[in-house]
Parts: C-alpha cells; structure tokens; sequence
C-alpha cells in the first residue's frame, strides 16, 4: 500500500466517486454498491463529463442491477487507471497533481526520498533509473465495494412475481462488482448472510489463479474475534478465503451502529494480535479442503491483512494501531466528509456539519433496519422528517425499497419509515385508548424512522446538478461522533498531513482518546439499556446488563493496563486518561 490509511465506504452517496478523486494519489477507498439507480445516474454524468459515450441500462433486463454496477465500476476503473498513466508520463516538476502525489506520500515512503533525488540529477541515465523506479511504485489505491450482506431483498419480475435467488439485491450487486474490471476487494459488512455466501463460491471469481492470486478478494467487517473465526470457517469450507480482515468499533464509527456486548475495540485488537498465526491453522485447513474437491490446488495459506477503523483521530493514534497491534492500515472515514477533494457532500450539509457541536452528533433508532444508527441533528433529512410530522403527515413515499422489512400492517413487506407503513401503524395506535404519556412514546417509536435509501443517495445529485424535479432533496449523514472534533472545511493535503503528523488539525481542541470515547459511547449504551428496560428486567436482559458491565470493567482493566505507552498512544498525560477510566468505571461499577 501507497498510505497506511484507507477512506471506508461513507453512506451511499458520500464515498460513491471517491476513487475517482484519490486513487491517483495511492489512497485506497470504499464505493457503496447498494444503490444502483444512484450508480447509474452518477456513471452518465462522469461519462458526459469526460466526453465518454452513455448508454443507459434497460431496466427490463432482468440483470439490469448487476449490469448498472459492472458499468460504472469499469467507468471507475478506466478513469483511474488514465490518471495514473497520465502522472508517470507528465512534467512531475509543472504538474499540480504529480506535485500533489508526492506531498502527500508518507515521510517513510521511498519515492519520497527519490523524488528528491531525481529532482537533483541532471537529465542522463541516472536521472532515467530513479524515475524508472518512481514510476513502477506508482499505482492505484485500492478500489473498494462494499454491501450490507443482509440487506438482500427479494426482487420481482414485470408480473409481480419472486425472481430466483440469483437476483436478489445483494446477490446481484456481488456479481456486478464479480464481472468488473476492477483487481480489487469486496468488502462484507453487517453480519452473516448464509445464502450470500454460498453464491460467493458460484461465481469462481473469488478463487485464486494458478499462482494463488486472487483477482477479486473478500474483506470482512467484524466486530470481535469470536464473529470473524465463525464467519472465516464457514466461507473457507466453501473455498472462499478472507484476505482482510477489517476490525470496527461497534459504536464509535460512522453509519449503522452495532454495539458488541461490552466488548472493546482495546481487547478486541489485543484477541487479534496475539491469535493471528492461530486464525490461520484454524482456517487454512479447511480453505485448502475445500479447494481440492473444487480441483484447485493452494500450496501456502494466502496473505492476510488485518486493519481496524472507528474514531481514530489523530496521528499518534495512528501510529499506535499501526505499531503496537500490528494493523497493516487504518480507516479514516468521518472526518473525511469534510474534505470536498474526497468526498461528495452537498454545500450545505457540509456547511452545517463544519459548524456543529457534539451534541449535533448522535446514535438513533433512526434506521429502518432496526439497528441503532448515527445521526446529525442538522441534517436537512432529520429537519424534513420532523416538519411531515408536524404538517400531519409522517413517514416518507418509498420507492426503492431496499429497506423493506415488515409485514405487520400489509401482506406485503413495508419499510418502517415508508408513510404507508407509518399511517398504519398510527391508526393502530388511536385504537389502543392509551393514556397521553403511554401514547406519545408510542407516537415517537413509529415516526422515528428516516428514510435512508433517498437521503443518503441526495447529496450526489444536488452536489452535481442531477436531482430530477419532483424529487426530495433532503439529505441523511450518517457522521461518526469523532466528526464533533473537526470543525472546518478541509484540503485533502491537511487532513493527509494531519494523520500523518505533518500538522495537527486538532492542536486547540480538547479530545479524549478515541479508546476514552469508545468507552464512554458504551457506557451510555448501557445506562440507556437499563433505563429502557427497567420496567421489564427479566432474567434474559439481566443476564446480558450483567455482561456487558463485567465486559467493560475488563476492558477499562485492560486501558490501565497500557498508561505506560499513553503519552505516546494518545498525546495525553496518565492522570488524565486515568481520571477519565475512574469516572467512567464509577458508572458501571456494581
């Protein structure tokens, strides 16, 4: 890798063409590959934008979701693959982009040094060997695709009929991104989907060649070491081997938010560190069964990395990942919606998210899905579904539905934040008789909903100009909560040298360690869950208050355990990150 940092996958319209604005510079990033009516429409306008020919995709195609994908992604990959040509041939001494690539390389990169060096020699053959050398490390970040795996509708024909499994949302999406140019990763996210994994091993696409070389490879998004052994085991029996490993904090992130059972993201990358050669014995054997009844052979167990993200924020954080758990990169995404050079943010939500203040940021049952879910309280999405509540008409038109979920009110499945949905669920509740204060929580719970599918695919469209009349233009963020700490509009160069130590973008701005923010996330998890459920504590919820609380007094045992290496770790003292475990141990202690 170029960089020891990675952009994850932001939303779905925030990252969408993120590889296009940074993969020439050796950044590696996510494209969410959910929503392929917003693939589409951004796939014609950089194909009018760089003079290229657009055909759109005929939606009678029963395949027309895989094709869109295929599309764009080769569009991607075409544009990428030029930039890189076009920085090896051009004036490295006149151009602002080659100037840019080298700014930005990390101080222990080699073509730094030997960008220097070839500006010091003069033309001959010496000259020629460094830049020969310069150009041969010149490629592409990584471009990435991500899919929730149980975000897997079932789709229809023209007659209202169920396709077969093969069209399903996330089965047709995997093949998009499996017919593609792209030598690159998809990344699985959001838990287990049996049926998803199967057809991994259908496509053939994900086995390696005869040299044991992977073209596409698999990158799995875990919370904890228990997660990612079942799931590893379960898809090696089927010949599919993970080539990554992407570890997340379950609630201090960005997006939907998956809140472990105490579990700390300290411990969980200490499991990690000290069993990576057993990951391997446990899965290999089974990877390497699996692939000779598929008559392939694999001599040596493929390379893995493992790389970890969520709410890092400053470069002795970075560092720490990197050196002490052995992380080969690390994720930064929420601050990265600040920095237009890399992402799609429409002006105002970016004008809004500069200016907020933490208490703009914070964890909802927003989501359709059901899972807890980060939300911005600025954002023009959240004013909107607040407004059709107050003008009586709460919910939202769903006309993509890949949120569907419910059937409670309908024999067909609804999306909660759908206004069918929503007007049912309302007429139900007049019908209870319930008191004022009964009745209003009720209230709360159905019209909480966002709809997600629309308000996180709007930003591109107001960003670029595409948004078609009659459609809303309400955008949903989904900002992790150390997105609080930076408070301006960013140059890519600024936040590159910040996780690189170059500058400190956060030098007056007090910030607890990202370990200290984790934990405090948790903690207010858990007070939340007890107050919810005070009025009902049977034996089940108790068992799991009485984990999650010994899991996080473990994991504070565990901080104290590394106040040695704080100083360096966090740029903090050891009394404060003490005092900060003190207070927050006292909360949760029995």
């Amino acid at each position: 890798m170029t960089h020891s940092f990675h952009i994850p996958v932001l939303g779905l319209a925030f990252s969408i063409d993120t590889p296009i604005k940074v993969a020439q510079f050796g950044i590696s990033s996510v494209i969410s590959i959910v929503d392929d009516e917003l693939i589409e429409r951004m796939r014609e306008y950089y194909a009018k934008e760089n003079g290229l020919e657009y055909e759109a995709v005929n939606k009678k195609n029963a395949d027309y979701r895989a094709e869109r994908i295929t599309r764009y992604l080769d569009l991607v990959h075409d544009l990428v693959h030029g930039q890189i040509e076009r920085l090896k041939r051009v004036d490295w001494n006149e151009d602002e982009d080659a100037q840019r690539y080298f700014e930005l390389l990390p101080e222990d990169h080699p073509s730094k040094k030997n960008f220097e060096i070839w500006k010091s020699l003069k033309h001959g053959y010496e000259n020629h060997l460094v830049a020969k050398e310069i150009r041969a490390a010149m490629v592409a970040g990584e471009i990435d695709v991500n899919i929730m795996s149980k975000v897997d509708k079932v789709n229809k024909d023209a007659e209202g009929n169920d396709l077969p499994d093969l069209y399903s949302d996330a089965s047709a999406a995997v093949r998009g991104f499996a017919k593609s140019k792209l030598n690159s990763s998809l990344v699985l996210s959001a838990g287990m989907n049996p049926r998803l994994y199967a057809y991994l091993s259908e496509l053939g696409t994900f086995f390696p060649d005869a040299d044991g070389n992977f073209k596409k490879k698999i990158t799995l998004k875990v919370s904890d070491y228990r997660s990612a052994l079942i799931q590893a085991k379960y898809l090696a029996k089927r010949g599919i081997w993970i080539s990554e490993y992407r570890i997340e904090s379950g609630l201090n992130c960005g997006g939907h938010a998956f809140a472990t059972d105490g579990y700390l993201l300290g411990p969980i990358l200490e499991e990690f560190k000290n069993n990576k050669e057993a990951l391997v014995k446990d899965i290999y054997p089974l990877y390497q069964s699996a692939l000779q009844d598929l008559g392939l052979n694999s001599e040596n167990a493929p390379a893995i990395k493992f790389t970890v993200q969520g709410g890092v924020g400053t470069s002795q954080e970075h560092s720490f990942l990197l050196d002490y758990y052995g992380m080969d990169a690390v994720g930064w995404g929420s601050p990265f919606l600040l920095v237009p050079e890399a992402t799609t943010v429409d002006d105002e939500t970016l004008n809004n998210l500069a200016n907020a203040t933490a208490e703009d940021f914070y964890i909802s049952p927003a989501s359709p899905l059901g899972v807890p879910f980060n939300n911005f309280r600025k954002s023009t999405a959240e004013q909107s579904r607040l407004r059709r509540i107050e003008q009586g008409k709460p919910g939202f038109p769903c006309t993509k539905k890949y949120l569907i979920s419910d059937n409670s009110t309908s024999e067909e499945l609804l999306c909660t934040a759908s206004r069918a949905y929503q007007v049912n669920k309302l007429k139900e509740l007049e019908s209870q008789n319930l008191d004022q204060e009964s009745y209003k929580l009720a209230f709360e719970k159905i019209v909480e909903k966002q709809c997600l599918c629309e308000g996180l695919s709007t930003p591109a469209y107001i960003k670029y100009g595409i948004l078609k009349p009659k459609e809303r233009n309400a955008v949903a963020i989904c900002p992790g909560p150390n997105t609080a700490y930076f408070n301006k509009v960013y140059s890519l160069k600024e936040m590159v040298d910040h996780i690189y130590g170059r500058i400190n973008v956060l030098k007056d701005v007090q910030r607890p360690s990202f370990f200290i923010n984790e934990l405090d996330l948790y903690v207010k998890h858990l007070t939340g869950f007890i107050k919810e459920n005070l009025p009902d504590l049977d034996v089940k919820k108790k068992k799991y208050i009485q984990k999650f609380q010994t899991q996080l007094l473990e994991g504070i045992s565990y901080y104290r355990s590394l106040q040695a290496k704080v100083n360096f770790a966090f740029g903090e003292s050891k009394n404060s990150f003490n005092d900060q475990l003190n207070r927050l141990e006292s909360q949760i202690a029995p």
